[in-house]
């Protein structure tokens, strides 16, 4: 069962304008919500992003918080398993033309599914992954979840293309994130991040995993990262609602420190995993 424009239907009824802008011109945000034993997980957390990311389109709001709230409820209750990934998606809309300007009383089409929750096979988090690295060469706001995604795809290619897991991206010599990831390296045991700005998005796992190392004592920096450092990490990590805390054990073709997930990576993904289970769950 999907949602599309106020109408709960199977996805193979859905039908939308060709003429939608999100179809024609990327117009348009989105947000995936991870959904753990049928209990979205800050789900308000992500409703503000992509609200944020609304407002940095000048594209209204379509719902209430409620009714957004009744969506992700009605989607979770409606489709199988414990364990989702609620996709939401908002576009400008269908105009009776192609023109760039925005079209004026135009309805936004809203459109929101569910799909199971994969994360990683245990066997990926013993040998951790291999990454290669590129320029980052997409917008200046990377902070707006939106649907336009086309150098983010181009740039996961070059890692499925080379076998690899994802694709790290350096602009001006400085780490931003993953094609789709956020990125955090470790060093002599200090954790450190990049900062949020408008050339990363501002991941919900980025935040939780800030959270843990506070909790759990653990030392960390959120500062701008030099290429040269990741390059020097002990160890390096892809985080997101599916990879999690994800070990990059081989970047470019090089060993990352001895090659192996290392002991910061081991006790991060064990408290994420304790998080998960008494936080996500409510168990």
């Amino acid at each position: 069962m999907i949602h599309l424009n106020g109408q709960y239907m199977p996805i193979a009824e859905a039908k939308i304008s060709p003429l939608d802008r999100g179809f024609l011109f990327g117009d348009g945000a989105y947000e995936l919500i991870p959904v753990y034993s049928r209990r979205p997980f800050r789900l308000d957390e992500h409703l503000n992003r992509l609200e944020h990311t609304l407002e940095g389109i000048r594209l209204t709001n379509p719902l209430s918080r409620e009714a957004w709230h009744e969506v992700v409820r009605r989607l979770v209750a409606g489709n199988e398993g414990q364990d989702q990934s609620i996709y939401i998606q908002v576009t400008r809309g269908a105009d009776v033309k192609r023109d760039h300007p925005f079209p004026k009383g135009v309805p936004p089409t809203v459109f929101a599914m569910s799909s199971p929750l994969v994360t990683v096979v245990p066997e990926l988090l013993k040998s951790g992954v291999a990454c290669v690295s590129s320029a980052d060469n997409r917008w200046l706001r990377c902070n707006l979840k939106t649907v336009s995604l086309l150098a983010n795809v181009l740039l996961r290619q070059e890692a499925v293309d080379a076998g690899c897991a994802e694709t790290i991206l350096f602009r001006d010599g400085f780490l931003t994130e993953g094609a789709a990831s956020n990125i955090f390296m470790v060093k002599d045991r200090l954790l450190l991040a990049p900062p949020k700005g408008h050339l990363m998005l501002p991941g919900i796992t980025y935040d939780v995993v800030l959270e843990l190392a506070q909790k759990h004592g653990l030392a960390h920096e959120v500062r701008d990262i030099l290429e040269a450092e990741v390059r020097d990490a002990d160890e390096i990590w892809m985080t997101s609602s599916t990879k999690e805390v994800l070990p990059v054990t081989v970047l470019d073709g090089l060993p990352v420190g001895a090659g192996k997930p290392g002991p910061v990576a081991t006790a991060m993904y064990g408290w994420y995993q304790e998080f998960k289970h008494t936080v996500m769950r409510g168990a």
